[in-house]
């Protein structure tokens, strides 16, 4: 019996528009940062309705930019969720603070802001709210916080490109949004990533931040009579996105709805066939707002490890989405215990979600899962 190809959990979607977008680059001959960096960081503060917005090498480095900007000195503290990639750690720490861990809401992997809020000491500088999986956080209460306590909200959306939070997108609610552009994201530059904010202060210090401090970058410089002139006036880093990973950007935002679609109609399906099956549970998701980066659904009574074999066996992906933070080696000693992200961790199983699953990619995933429960097909 031939052995069915593997259905991946991710997967990019790439087409002719992407090859005639790098195609003029390449004829350019100008690949690092440009024109073409220009003209996507406009395109998505058009999209976003943002003042500034910067594009830059990984959605990690879009995060430790934004939290070096707010000047963080040694015992300032970040709080975030604990069941996050570790990215958002390592960022807080390159910044110079202390991760501080939450808990998440169970039925949505979403930041917690009540027990956020418990968190909070007079060394807090800045919550770091992830929106899991496409789905907006509770913004408002996030928000309310911040101006209580007098803290900043840097937002980690590297699931929620194109997702919004009642009328207003992602991207226009906190201080900061950070967005992922990496390989598997909604649309990807293969690496990539933005920094979203209307704070003109930060947004220098991000801008020289990206770019080893230099007041001015090549693209710039390119006419001056002393082109190699330039002045540094802070600490940098050589974060900047380059013109043959903007190119790809432009051309993924033109497909962007299409993709879109694409996904809500399969989550769509996952959720009617899913719903009423004992032994999973489903998240809860406002379809209508998300821009759906992942399909993670919770399997409990001590099964999980059993599914994803079983899936497995019909060579079909899961994952498990995320180990908590709290719970590595880097923080096992110090850390406080978060009982229900120590629950969800057990529970929670990712399914093969993207742009370029067939109808009969899905209709497999959705009878492997059927099947493990005893369901009709």
């Amino acid at each position: 019996m031939t052995t069915p190809a593997l259905i991946p959990i991710h997967r990019p979607s790439f087409g002719p528009e992407e090859l005639a977008e790098l195609a003029g680059v390449l004829d350019s001959r100008w690949v690092g940062m440009g024109a073409v960096v220009r003209e996507f960081e406009s395109r998505l503060r058009e999209m976003l309705g943002a003042q500034h917005v910067i594009a830059v090498n990984t959605g990690t480095s879009a995060l430790q930019l934004a939290l070096e900007a707010l000047e963080l000195t040694e015992g300032d503290e970040v709080i975030v969720p604990s069941l996050t990639f570790v990215a958002c750690i390592q960022a807080i720490l390159d910044a110079g603070a202390r991760p501080v861990f939450c808990e998440v809401h169970a039925e949505t992997l979403c930041i917690d802001e009540e027990d956020a809020r418990t968190r909070i000491t007079p060394r807090t500088r800045a919550i770091m709210p992830v929106h899991f999986g496409g789905q907006a956080c509770e913004m408002d209460a996030l928000l309310a916080l911040s101006q209580e306590h007098d803290v900043r909200v840097i937002e980690d959306a590297a699931h929620a490109f194109g997702s919004s939070y009642g009328e207003r997108p992602i991207g226009t609610l906190g201080d900061v949004t950070c967005f992922s552009f990496d390989s598997i994201k909604n649309i990807t530059c293969v690496d990539g990533g933005a920094v979203v904010t209307d704070d003109d202060r930060l947004a220098e210090r991000i801008i020289l931040g990206r770019n080893l401090g230099i007041d001015r970058d090549t693209w710039r410089r390119r006419n001056d009579n002393q082109a190699w002139h330039y002045e540094v006036g802070q600490r940098g880093h050589r974060y900047h996105l380059n013109d043959l990973n903007a190119a790809i950007g432009l051309a993924q935002l033109d497909r962007m709805e299409a993709f879109r679609d694409r996904r809500l109609t399969i989550v769509r399906r996952y959720d009617e066939a899913f719903r009423a099956l004992p032994g999973i549970c489903l998240l809860q998701r406002n379809w209508e707002a998300t821009f759906p980066f992942s399909y993670v659904v919770r399997i409990v009574d001590s099964r999980r490890a059993e599914f994803m074999a079983a899936l497995a066996q019909r060579s079909i992906g899961t994952g498990v989405h995320y180990i908590p933070n709290h719970l590595q080696p880097l923080f096992a000693n110090s850390a406080r215990r978060l009982p229900t992200t120590e629950r969800l961790f057990d529970e929670v199983c990712t399914l093969p979600l993207y742009v370029e699953m067939t109808d009969a990619d899905v209709a497999r995933v959705i009878s492997a899962v059927r099947a493990f429960f005893g369901a009709d097909a």
